[in-house]
């Protein structure tokens, strides 16, 4: 027994439908099963399409000589309606769930509603003899996919779209044309009703212009199916050959008889190809998609830069500390300085007049209230500044908040009389009765001398009530001069003392105040240290964690891209092998 060897494109699309199931797409696979089922099928499948008015319904009726399908104002084809060769006459209605039989013109009523899912006509010619089946569709809609128009048979062999003679194709049915042209090989324009257009034949140029304008390379046969069934009904052979019939059976005879050989492989590999793309799309989106940085690598940068930023901002902040605090002390030390030399200011205009001897008491708390109250105000302020400091150097933890803040808060020292000491009454030259009575006795001996000289030349005795006189004056004057110059040196004396006493306080309150500024550098250096080093910890044990995790998913990444590589070669393979199924054919 003799094995018949199984034709090159059965194994094509055998192994494109594996493809397809191997890869989840079992819709695809589904349409290539019944795609061989229907190549493998001798019976040719010539799908009739058109919009309403074109003739497309005569167009069937006048293959066969026969009016199977309705046509006229009455109404046309609202079901698919498969025509078959029969023996008799038989017309069947297949609904979903049951089949009626019919006669041919019970069967029209029927074809012209939308009630069945298709119609099955069968009518014995010889030109469906060998094979021919012919498809009549219901009119096509704009933008309305061409296969919805089919209902539940097999897919077509040939698709045979019927257009009026009467203009040009139109956007649309070019539209249509693209949308068979990807599924279905053989497709031809019939160019109807040529018997109503005079210039038919120069439309029929511009349609194969527009045709391989746009990269189509269907047939144009023009056709009256007026002409046809007039000679078909007198045997006017010269008539039928001008109806252009003859050419249109004889291209459907060709492709009845080359179906198992030419059409079969071009439709195999059409099929074949068309699957292998809808399937090699989404891998390719994928393997570009697996390409890009994951989430797991896009952690791993944002946690670099993360710690990157934190390293950035321990500079920045150590330097913005460093910088404040060294303005401080030199804002301390002048704002303190300022203070004191107020004082003293104020201190000379009162000892301008007052009298150390009998205001130093007052003068001494009013002082030592004042310095006080300097201490206070300078260490207030320094409190304020380091504040202000905490805060400028915590705007660099920005999105930390308040957490970026010490917890513990600076104040104002309690103990500040420490550093104002009692000030000491300097030593005061008291002016007693004794040396108001000799400075007196001095001043008035050269008064009474100068005079009493003078007047003994008008022959008055050296002591005189004149010269007297004139002593008690100039005694009087020594003595309220020598007061003055007294009360002067005991002004310069709490001066100089006051000023010794105010520098002394300098020193002491400035030498603490650079020791809190001191101390508060290093308490705030420590707790931004400290914040950084647990920031960094953090970000570096994030950044540890992205690192595995992003070498797990490069690694699973590889594995995937691998996987899809290996794929879309095999499937690169197998559409060459239908490139070549059909360059062959």
């Amino acid at each position: 027994m003799t094995s018949v060897a199984t034709p090159m494109w059965v194994d094509v699309l055998d192994s494109a439908t594996q493809a397809c199931l191997v890869h989840g797409r079992t819709d695809l696979a589904a349409g290539l099963r019944a795609r061989r089922t229907q190549l493998l099928d001798p019976a040719l499948w010539v799908v009739v399409l058109g919009e309403s008015g074109q003739g497309k319904s005569q167009l069937v009726n006048a293959l066969i000589n026969a009016p199977v399908c309705p046509v006229g104002d009455a109404g046309t084809t609202g079901t698919p309606t498969v025509v078959r060769h029969a023996e008799q006459p038989t017309a069947l209605l297949v609904h979903r769930t049951a089949r009626t039989s019919l006669t041919v013109a019970e069967a029209a009523a029927h074809i012209r509603g939308r009630e069945a899912l298709r119609a099955e006509i069968g009518v014995p010619r010889a030109l469906l003899a060998g094979g021919l089946t012919l498809v009549d569709t219901p009119a096509t809609v704009p933008g309305q996919a061409w296969h919805t128009r089919l209902g539940a048979h097999p897919p077509a062999d040939i698709v045979v779209l019927a257009s009026a003679a009467t203009a040009e194709l139109t956007v649309a049915e070019l539209d249509l044309l693209r949308d068979i042209a990807t599924t279905v090989p053989n497709v031809v324009v019939a160019l109807t009703k040529t018997d109503l257009a005079t210039d038919w034949r120069a439309v029929a140029d511009r349609n194969r212009q527009r045709l391989a304008s746009a990269g189509l390379t269907a047939a144009v046969i023009p056709v009256s199916s007026v002409l046809r069934l007039h000679a078909a009904k007198t045997g006017d052979a010269a008539l039928n050959a001008e109806s252009g019939f003859p050419e249109l059976i004889g291209r459907l005879n060709r492709d009845v008889a080359g179906k198992s050989r030419e059409l079969a492989r071009t439709a195999a590999a059409q099929a074949s190809r068309a699957a292998l793309e809808q399937v090699a799309t989404p891998l390719r989106a994928r393997l570009t998609s697996a390409s890009a940085p994951s989430q797991a690598m896009a952690r791993l940068t944002e946690a670099q830069s993360a710690l990157d930023d934190v390293r950035r901002r321990h500079i920045r902040w150590q330097n913005t500390l460093n910088d404040d605090i060294s303005d401080l002390v030199s804002n301390i030390e002048y704002d303190l300085r300022d203070r004191t030399r107020q004082l003293l200011r104020t201190v000379d205009q009162t000892f301008e007049s007052a009298d150390p001897m009998t205001a130093w008491d007052e003068y001494a708390a009013w002082l030592d209230g004042e310095l006080k109250a300097a201490a206070e105000a300078n260490f207030g302020w320094l409190i304020a500044q380091c504040e202000w400091i905490s805060h400028r150097v915590a705007a660099h933890f920005g999105e930390y908040g308040p957490d970026a803040l010490p917890t513990w808060r600076m104040h104002v020292p309690d103990d500040l009389d420490r550093l104002v000491p009692a000030i000491e009454q300097p030593g005061v030259e008291k002016f007693t009765i004794t040396q108001k009575a000799l400075t007196g006795l001095r001043g008035s001996y050269g008064g009474i001398l100068m005079v009493g000289l003078a007047t003994s030349l008008a022959g008055m005795p050296l002591i005189n009530p004149v010269s007297v006189g004139a002593g008690a004056i100039l005694g009087g004057k020594t003595v309220h001069d020598e007061s003055k110059m007294l009360l002067k040196r005991r002004q310069a004396a709490a001066r100089t003392r006051t000023q010794r006493h105010v520098d002394d306080f300098f020193l002491l309150v400035s030498k603490e105040a650079k020791d809190t500024v001191r101390q508060a550098h290093r308490l705030l250096r420590d707790h931004f240290i400290d914040l950084t080093d647990r920031l960094q910890d953090a970000i570096v044990h994030s950044v540890r964690t992205a690192k595995l995790a992003a070498d797990a998913d490069v690694a699973e990444t590889e594995r995937r891209q691998r996987e899809i590589e290996i794929s879309l070669r095999e499937l690169a393979g197998l559409y060459r092998r239908a490139q070549q199924l059909q360059s062959a054919a």
